[in-house]
This record gives structure tokens, sequence and C-alpha cells, in this order.
């Protein structure tokens, strides 16, 4: 939802602003709707299996399933997408489409043989994310992750072809294709799960992930790609991928590191630990993945081509401008999700097998996870900036103190806090690893703003401060006239927010948040 680039004059440029925008909006209005739906599959999955050691169990063995692809994932998603422009520059689209057959059968082969080798080497990889687990709850995890491997192809075909996609810039089908794959989960849910379990669980997600990348397939033949075999080992911009991947791979390999020591720690917790992470976490990716992420990708393709004709200004404009529009809406979030984590858990998650303890937990973590919201958004820009300055070094740097920071607050707060004590220190070192990236960013490249960015925050800090005293008001209020019907709770939780959004776009005008107009004039010029 990125409307603020106003970046220079000119024709090209406006229409490249426009782009930029519009693509910026397709990828946030469509993961709202994806993650409103794996919302939706959440809730039916508390509802189903509950917040218990079998859910526990499927968290993990679904961890150990998706993980190195994860990994792998997100530094294809990062260097796909350039060298797919370098090619079609340079030697033109004949050539491009060459490389992404190579680079598809290489993925293909590279996943198949990590799906055999996954497959034997289960039970120590559940026996490294999970030490807690034993006896029956440790062969199921086994018994789930082998069913599960198959994911790991469909995921690797799928980077593939969205940073494709993504390099023609069209985002429609790889914003969307989050969609059908909620969908077939919601589906078996509903009408399998009674029969099939938590085994059925795991298996719908092979299917789910193949529809995810079927839906990519009719782009790419529109975008010309036509698939045959092809399999050059030696090809030069496959190994300029390679050399470009290793910083972003040994990175991302560091950040799954986290997801591993909170998930073995949460392993010898009380049951449901894990769950109740994992629902926060899901709940406080919606507003990472849809504004955060969103905003990165979009302007991803701008800032490399700003760097690559040696337009700083225009680097950090395009930076500031996006950091802001994050500040504004990250801030209200978080302050929001402290307020209402309690009552809109219990809403949408408190039925059948998700009792009052699993609300509890839930929530908890919820409200740690949301002091990183910040934090991890932000440094999600950042990161993105580096790699448009071609700077892979110190992104990986930071995700190691990221990691070295995260083990000793998760070994000091789980003592204080169990599995809260897991999400808050996920919220603190992202956080503190954020600030470090801005400092790092501006003895780089010089003056970056700060205090731009510092004023915009206080503000929206006070705002957002306001706003919760008032939302909560409004929200105890309501409770003395409605009943406690789900439907009566929606609503009050409902105006509540409505609300706040109101009080809060009022007093950003007040406090002369410049940023707020900034963002309503690209609405309405939307």
């Amino acid at each position: 939802m990125l409307w603020p680039f106003n970046i220079g004059s000119g024709v090209k440029k406006v229409r490249g602003t426009k782009k930029a925008a519009k693509s910026a909006a397709i990828i946030a209005i469509f993961t709202l709707i994806s993650k409103f739906l794996g919302f939706i599959r959440e809730m039916i999955v508390a509802s189903k299996f509950g917040s218990g050691w079998e859910t526990d169990t499927y968290v993990v063995s679904m961890t150990a399933t998706v993980i190195i692809m994860s990994i792998v994932g997100d530094a294809l998603d990062t260097t796909l997408i350039p060298i797919f422009s370098e090619i079609e520059g340079k030697m033109g689209r004949k050539e491009k489409l060459k490389y992404m057959n190579n680079v598809v059968n290489v993925i293909f082969f590279i996943t198949i043989i990590l799906a055999v080798v996954g497959y034997f080497l289960s039970p120590l990889t559940i026996s490294i994310l999970a030490k807690g687990f034993k006896g029956e709850q440790f062969d199921l995890a086994v018994k789930l992750n082998r069913i599960g491997v198959p994911i790991i192809i469909f995921l690797g075909l799928n980077y593939v072809y969205s940073g494709f996609l993504q390099s023609d810039e069209k985002f429609f089908a790889p914003a969307a294709n989050g969609i059908p794959f909620n969908i077939i989960y919601i589906i078996f849910l509903f009408l399998f799960s009674y029969k099939f379990g938590i085994e059925g669980l795991m298996a719908t997600g092979i299917i789910a992930i193949f529809v995810q990348w079927l839906v990519l397939v009719p782009s790419t033949k529109r975008s010309g790609y036509k698939w045959s075999f092809q399999f050059d080992l030696k090809d030069k911009y496959l190994y300029k991928s390679i050399i470009l991947t290793i910083p972003v791979l040994i990175g991302s390999s560091i950040d799954q590191i986290n997801t591993i020591v909170n998930k073995t720690l949460a392993s010898s917790l009380r049951a449901g630990s894990i769950s109740a992470l994992n629902y926060a976490s899901r709940v406080s990716d919606i507003f990472v993945s849809a504004f955060a992420v969103a905003i990165a990708t979009a302007v991803f393709p701008m800032l490399s081509n700003a760097f690559n004709n040696g337009k700083m200004k225009e680097v950090k404009e395009i930076m500031a401008e996006g950091i802001n529009i994050i500040i504004i809406i990250t801030v209200p979030s978080t302050i929001g999700i402290i307020i209402f984590a309690q009552p809109a858990v219990k809403l949408f998650f408190q039925r059948g097998a998700f009792g009052e303890r699993a609300t509890l937990m839930t929530s908890q973590a919820l409200v740690c996870y949301s002091f990183g919201l910040l934090g991890l958004s932000l440094r999600t820009m950042a990161t993105r900036v580096y790699y448009s300055l071609q700077d892979m070094i110190t992104p990986m740097i930071n995700g190691m103190v990221s990691v070295g920071l995260n083990i000793i607050l998760n070994l000091i707060l789980i003592k204080y806090m169990a599995h809260s004590g897991l999400a808050l220190s996920a919220s603190i070192s992202a956080t503190v690893t954020s600030i470090l990236l801005f400092f790092q960013l501006r003895r780089k490249i010089g003056r970056i703003g700060l205090t731009r960015y510092f004023t915009c925050f206080v503000k929206v800090f006070l705002a957002s401060v306001i706003m919760g005293v008032a939302s909560w008001g409004i929200y105890s209020g309501l409770g003395k006239f409605v009943s406690d019907t789900t439907m009566s709770q929606f609503l009050r939780l409902f105006l509540s927010v409505g609300m706040a959004i109101i009080v809060y776009m009022i007093l950003c005008t007040v406090l002369k948040v410049s940023e707020m107009k900034t963002l309503i004039n690209r609405l309405k010029n939307r």
C-alpha cells in the first residue's frame, strides 16, 4: 500500500511512480486477503485441534519440512530478479527465457534431492528442532515430517516462477497465489479433518503448495515461457546467481536459527507453548507482510535503478517515504494489539478445542510479538536498501548479531516469562538490529534523515497512545450495553477499532504528521 513516491520530475518518473504505487497496492491488497484467509484457517485449526501437544507436533514438523526451502527462497527472491533483469537488458528476452528454463530444472533437481535426504533425516531433524519431544509425540513428528517432504519441491518452483514474473513487473499472480493456498486448507478443515486428522492436515499442505505453483503457470506462459529440458551447470549467470546468493543464503540461514531456537526451547515448556507462539506470530505477521513487505517489494526495483544510475538522492527519498509510511502504520497497530490482544484472540480463536488457557497463552505471546512490529518492518525495508546498493554482507552480519542477541535474551527471559519471553526476545533483537542497520547505512551513504524519522515517530506514538486510551474507553463502555454473543462481541470490537482509526487520523492531522497527509493524498489520487 504504497503511494508516497514523488521523486523528481518528468513523465517517465511520474509513470514509474504510479506503477510502483500500483504494484505495492496490488501486493498489499492480495496479501491482506491471503492473510485474512490464513487467519480464518488458523481459527479453524485452533477449533479442530486446539493448542496442545498434537498441534505443537504439527507446527514443528511443518517447520522441519519447509525451513530449508524458506532459507533458499529468501536468497532466490533477492538474486533472481536482478539477474533476470540484467540478462534481458544485455542479451534480450530469448536469453532470459533460456535462463529461466535452466534455473527451473536446476532447482527442481536440487529440491528432489533435498526431499529425499529430508525424508531419511527426519528423526535427526525433529530431535534438533524439538529436543523436548519424546515417545509418541516424537514418532508423530517424524511421520508428519515425512508426509510433508514433497512440499519442498513445489515450494522451490514457486520461488522461481514468482521471481520471473516479478522481474517482468507482473505482481498479480505472485501476490494472489496465497488465496487458493488457504482456501484448500479451509476446505479440508471443514469437510475432511474429522476423518484424516493431523496427518491429513500435513498432506493438505502438499496439495495447497502445488496449486499455489499452478496459479503462476498461466502468467509465465503469457510472458513467453515454455518449459524445455535444459540443464547447464556451467551457465555464467547461474554461477553469478550462486555468488550473489551465498551471503543472502547465510543471512537467511542465520535468521532461521531464531526459529529453530524458539521451537527447541518452547518444546521443553508446557504443552501448547509452540502453538501459542505460532498463532501469535501468524497474527503479527499480517502487519509485516501486508505493509512492510509490500512496500519493500515494490520499491526494490526503484532503489536498484536509482543506485545503478548514481542517483543517491533518489535512493534516500524513496527510502524516507517508505520508512515513514511504515511508522505511520505499525506504531498504532502495536498499540492496538497491546490493548485488544486478549479480546481479539478470544473472539476469533476460543471455540472447540481452543480453550481459555490457550487464549491467555496466545494473547500474551501476541502482545510480546507486537513490540517488535516496527523494528521488524523497518529491518525489512533497510535490508532491501542494502541489497539495492549491492551490499549483501552487512545484512548478513546484522543477522548474526540478531541471532546472538535473541539466544541470549531467550535463555534469560524464558526463566521469567516462559513462552512469552521467547516472543519478547524476538521483538527486542529485531528492534536493536534494525537500529544498527540504519546507523550503519548512515555511515555508508551519508545523512539519511534520522531526525525526520524520529520526529515522525514521536508524533505518531503520541497520537497512538491517545488513540489507545480512547479506543479502550469506547470498548469498555460498549461492554455495558452488548450481550456476550459472538456477533455482539465482534461488533463491539469492530466499532472500537473503527473509532480508534478515526481518532488516530484526527490526531495525526492536529499534530501535523505530514506523512499522513501525503498518504491520504495518494489514496485520493488512486
